[in-house]
């Protein structure tokens, strides 16, 4: 073992286990000094919280060679010389593609994760063992310029009773950056595409309902001073930062699970590396319930079914996905070209 590297002891329901961190002295963000430690100790102090939000899902690491600064890159499969304890299941991307995908079952997984260098942690919203069901549906609350996290809470609010009313128990959490992002627990019996039809409907009615606070346009030369509804987070393979995920932003914050009657009065630069953990030992996690009464989306695909009827079709998908069924052009407004 190196000299400079570092044993931490890490509990879990397996007992405790050892995971070796080389340079731990390494300095990730460099404005309130966190270390590579620094941040395996937040991943063990928020441990259980952490793997009931992100475990046990096809999950992506977010990778920095060296700080928040330092060059980045997305990694699915997992690592050479992955221990035992960090397993993978095969997922099928939208390319028709099958690999296989990083799991995280306990605490000591994650903290192998920070060994190799991840800060951001990119669950999918499935469980591993039904990659293809989703479990949750997402709805991503995501400020334009000339927005910022204030304008996001009366939309998220609303939403939370928009979903009530498709029978659906909302819960909220910061973005980590200017953002919110809510959830809901849904039965894992409908596929990716059928989820995101659901959330296109939920977004279109709160589109309706906020005309001047809240936008679907995909292009963002025509969402304006709006909250966009970022429904193509809804999409196999795109993920969100996961609960109690740190982000790469210079003063530490971590994606926070919030209770509704904080959001109101909620700072996001407030929920950083060095402050959840005493929040959570004092607070609870407000997430804790989350998944103990999932939903079904059946009211929200009737109200899609219902727009379409309407003539309100398919919405556009992210330019590295192939061309799907109904999906108007793939051409910036601006760009296209004019009939003659």
């Amino acid at each position: 073992m190196s000299s400079d590297a570092q044993v931490v002891t890490v509990d879990g329901p397996h007992g405790a286990r050892a995971v070796r961190l080389s340079s731990p002295a390494r300095v990730l963000w460099p404005e309130p000094g966190i270390t590579k430690l620094d941040l395996a100790r937040y991943i063990i102090a928020v441990g259980e919280q952490f793997v009931r939000a992100n475990g046990d899902r096809p999950l992506s690491l977010q990778r920095f060679s060296g700080g928040i600064d330092g060059e980045q890159f997305f990694s699915k499969n997992p690592p050479k010389g992955a221990p035992d304890y960090v397993r993978a299941v095969p997922v099928v991307y939208p390319s028709g593609r099958t690999h296989p995908q990083l799991v995280i079952d306990e605490p000591a997984a994650a903290v192998w994760a920070v060994q190799m260098n991840t800060i951001v942690f990119h669950p999918w919203p499935s469980r591993a063992e039904l990659a293809d069901n989703p479990d949750e549906l997402r709805i991503d609350l995501d400020p334009q310029p000339g927005t910022d996290f204030a304008d996001t809470i009366p939309v998220a609010f609303e939403l939370r009773d928009l979903l009530a009313e498709a029978g659906l128990t909302a819960f909220v959490k910061t973005s980590g950056n200017r953002g919110l992002h809510v959830f809901a627990s849904i039965t894992p019996i409908r596929e990716f595409l059928d989820v995101r039809h659901a959330v296109i409907a939920a977004a279109r009615e709160l589109e309706r309902r906020m005309p001047t606070q809240v936008t679907t346009n995909w292009w963002k030369e025509e969402r304006g001073e709006r909250i966009f509804i970022d429904y193509n987070q809804a999409n196999r393979d795109r993920t969100m930062a996961g609960a109690y995920s740190p982000r790469p932003l210079p003063h530490a914050p971590v994606s926070c699970p919030l209770e509704w009657s904080e959001l109101a009065q909620a700072d996001p630069r407030a929920f950083t590396i060095l402050t959840v953990p005493a929040r959570l030992r004092e607070q609870g996690d407000p997430w804790a319930a989350l998944h103990e009464q999932p939903g079904s989306i059946d009211t929200l695909y009737s109200w899609w079914e219902r727009d379409l009827a309407d003539g309100l079709g398919e919405l556009p998908f992210p330019p590295d996905f192939p061309k799907m069924p109904g999906e108007p052009p793939r051409v910036q407004p601006s760009r296209a070209k004019k009939p003659d």
